[in-house]
């Protein structure tokens, strides 16, 4: 317990803290519009909920992985399949449709199922800020470890309201889903990019890379979409017509 406390507030501490803090807030945005996303079309009364336990499981997520934070940093392919993942997330977000609601698709509609896609991509999109997490944490020579869950604690706040603010937001502009599927295909560039094994040969592509994902994330979206609405609006005239023949 002391050596967890040891260190704890001094100058060094401090000017850690603050590091941590302005990490939190830029690389956790991505996390908040990825809960919003998947929260989009639950019911009412299910939204909060779910963004309470997804977002406080994505956090249990991000300690354990910082546990592991110097493995992770030298697992090769991780990152590359983890983006790989990340771009069939984007576009199941952006073409599920379950409830049929909304101008880009429905999210997943049960509360257990919007949880588990958030845990799962958070799990992949957590890389970056654990391991950021992790190098600012070792430039203190004391309190490592209270920095670090200090760190994640911050956290917590800055993803639930990001993600009540992303939720109200995609509410009132429905487009926006697009957006954040963008977001998504974005990371997903950086995760491959990044990666240990692959990223030294993606790494000149990486501008192009980033450009294509978010091209073809949205553009298969806007596809199926457009093709799930052709068939929606043809089994409705079917239904129609036989109604009326019926008569």
């Amino acid at each position: 317990m002391e050596s967890f406390f040891a260190g704890m507030f001094s100058p060094e501490w401090f000017a850690a803290f603050t590091s941590i803090v302005l990490l939190d807030l830029i690389l956790s945005g991505d996390n908040a519009i990825l809960i919003a996303l998947a929260c989009k079309n639950l019911p009412p009364h299910h939204r909060g909920r779910a963004i309470i336990v997804g977002g406080m499981g994505a956090v249990l997520i991000r300690i354990c992985c910082t546990l592991f934070a110097t493995g992770l940093l030298a697992a090769p392919y991780l990152e590359f399949i983890g983006g790989a993942l990340l771009l069939y997330i984007a576009i199941k977000l952006l073409t599920d449709h379950k409830s049929g609601s909304g101008s880009g698709g429905a999210q997943p509609t049960t509360f257990w199922a919007a949880v588990r896609t958030i845990l799962i991509a958070d799990f992949i999109m957590s890389i970056d800020n654990v391991l950021s997490l992790a190098g600012v944490a070792n430039t203190v020579p004391e309190g490592k470890w209270s920095l670090i869950i200090c760190g994640l604690l911050v956290s917590i706040p800055i993803v639930l309201c990001g993600a009540q603010f992303f939720l109200v937001l995609m509410k009132k502009v429905p487009a926006l889903v697009y957006a954040g599927a963008a977001i998504l295909a974005y990371t997903a560039a950086e995760l491959m990019t990044n990666d240990k094994a692959l990223g030294s040969y993606l790494l000149a592509y990486a501008p192009f890379l980033k450009g294509a994902f978010i091209a073809g994330v949205l553009g298969l979206g806007l596809y199926l979409n457009h093709r799930w609405q052709k068939a929606q609006k043809s089994q409705k005239s079917q239904a129609q017509e036989t109604e009326l023949e019926s008569r």
